[in-house]
C-alpha cells in the first residue's frame, strides 16, 4: 500500500495531490453510459468536497476535445481512480502497468472475479456489488441533481415519391437531424406505423397518443405527426418536405396551426423559422396553443372534416 496523508488535499511531503480518475468512458474503445457519466459525476463531487485536484481522461470517441490517454503523462498523478463498471479486462490491466506508481482505488464497481489480475492490481476496491460481500448503492443514483430537460419526439417519413421531382426528404431529414443532434433535449425516435408483433412499435394508436401526450414537443415532416401531435395537445414544429408545399402544409393551414417550416427555409441559421418555431413550442405559447387546437378537434363544433360529407356522397348514387 501507498502511504498517504489525506489531510487538506496534500501528500506527506505537502504536495498537492493530483488524482486522475477514469473509467470505461476513458478508453478509446469503450463506451460512455449515462449511469458511468453520473457515477463520475458523484465521484467529482466527493473529491471537489474534500478539495482533492483531478483530472478526468475521456474517450476521443465521446469528447473529442478533453483529455485523452494519448495526452497523459502517467508521472504528473499520485492517484488514479477507476470509476463505475466491472473491475475486469485488459483495459484494467493496463493502467495498473501504466500506472504503477499510483495509489489505485476502484469505487462503485462490480467485482465478477476477485482473483483476476484486474482487481488485485487496485490497492482498495470500494465495490457496489462483489460475492460475500453486502452491496452498496451505485454511485448514479446520487449524484449531482440534473437540470429538466425537453423530451422531443422525432417522426419523420422518407417515402413519399408520389411527390417525384419535388421531393425533399432525404435533405429535411438530414438537415432536421443534424440540427435536433445539437439541441440540448432527450430525442425519442417514433413511428407512426403500427405493428401488432415488433415490440419497438406501438400496436395501436391508444398507444402512441399515450407516448405523445407525454412528450414536451413533436418535431416531424409528416402529416400525421403534426396532426397526432395536435390531437395529443403536444406542440408539433413541422416541416414541409415538399418542395414548394404539399399536403404537411395544407393540413397546417386546415389545423390553423402555425409553426410550419417550408422545406426551402429549413436551412436558414440562428434566427431562422426552425429556431423561432422551436423556443415558441417549448416556451412561447405552442403547448397553450396545442392543447387548444387538441380540444377543437374533439369539441361538438368542430370544424368540418371529409367525412361530414360521407353519408350525402353515398345517398347521392353513382358519380355521372
Amino acid at each position: 500500500m501507498h502511504a498517504r496523508d489525506e489531510r487538506d488535499g496534500h501528500d506527506t511531503h505537502g504536495r498537492r495531490v493530483l488524482a486522475l480518475v477514469t473509467g470505461w468512458f476513458s478508453f478509446p474503445d469503450g463506451e460512455a453510459t449515462a449511469g458511468d457519466v453520473l457515477a463520475l459525476r458523484r465521484v467529482e463531487e466527493v473529491l471537489r468536497g474534500a478539495g482533492l485536484a483531478y483530472d478526468v481522461v475521456w474517450s476521443p470517441g465521446f469528447r473529442a476535445e478533453a483529455l485523452h490517454f494519448a495526452d497523459v503523462e502517467p508521472a504528473a498523478y499520485s492517484r488514479l481512480v477507476f470509476v463505475c463498471g466491472p473491475a475486469h479486462g485488459p483495459q484494467v490491466e493496463e493502467l495498473h502497468r501504466r500506472f504503477a506508481h499510483c495509489l489505485r482505488v476502484a469505487v462503485g464497481v462490480s467485482v465478477v472475479d476477485p482473483g483476476s489480475p484486474a482487481v488485485t492490481g487496485f490497492h482498495r476496491v470500494l465495490a457496489r456489488d462483489a460475492a460475500g460481500t453486502a452491496p452498496t448503492l451505485d454511485l448514479a443514483a446520487r449524484a449531482p441533481a440534473l437540470p429538466a430537460r425537453p423530451v422531443v419526439g422525432v417522426v419523420l417519413t422518407h417515402g413519399q415519391h408520389e411527390y417525384g421531382g419535388q421531393r425533399r426528404h432525404e435533405e429535411v431529414a438530414a438537415g432536421l437531424t443534424r440540427w435536433l443532434a445539437a439541441k440540448d433535449c432527450a430525442r425519442l425516435e417514433l413511428e407512426t406505423r403500427l405493428d401488432a408483433h415488433d415490440w419497438r412499435l406501438c400496436g395501436t394508436p391508444a398507444q402512441l397518443e399515450a407516448v405523445l401526450a407525454r412528450l414536451d414537443l413533436v418535431v416531424t415532416d409528416r402529416l400525421h405527426g403534426m396532426v397526432l401531435a395536435l390531437r395529443a395537445g403536444t406542440p408539433a414544429l413541422a416541416v414541409d418536405p415538399v418542395a414548394g408545399g404539399a399536403k404537411v402544409t395544407a393540413q397546417a393551414r386546415a389545423c390553423g396551426w402555425p409553426a410550419l417550416v417550408p422545406a426551402e427555409r429549413l436551412a436558414e441559421g440562428p434566427e431562422g423559422l426552425l429556431e423561432h418555431w422551436w423556443h415558441w413550442c417549448l416556451a412561447g405559447g405552442g403547448r397553450a396553443e396545442a392543447a387548444r387546437v387538441g380540444a377543437g378537434f374533439r369539441a361538438a363544433d368542430a370544424v368540418a372534416d371529409a367525412a361530414d360529407g360521407l353519408v350525402a356522397a353515398l345517398g347521392a348514387g353513382p358519380a355521372g
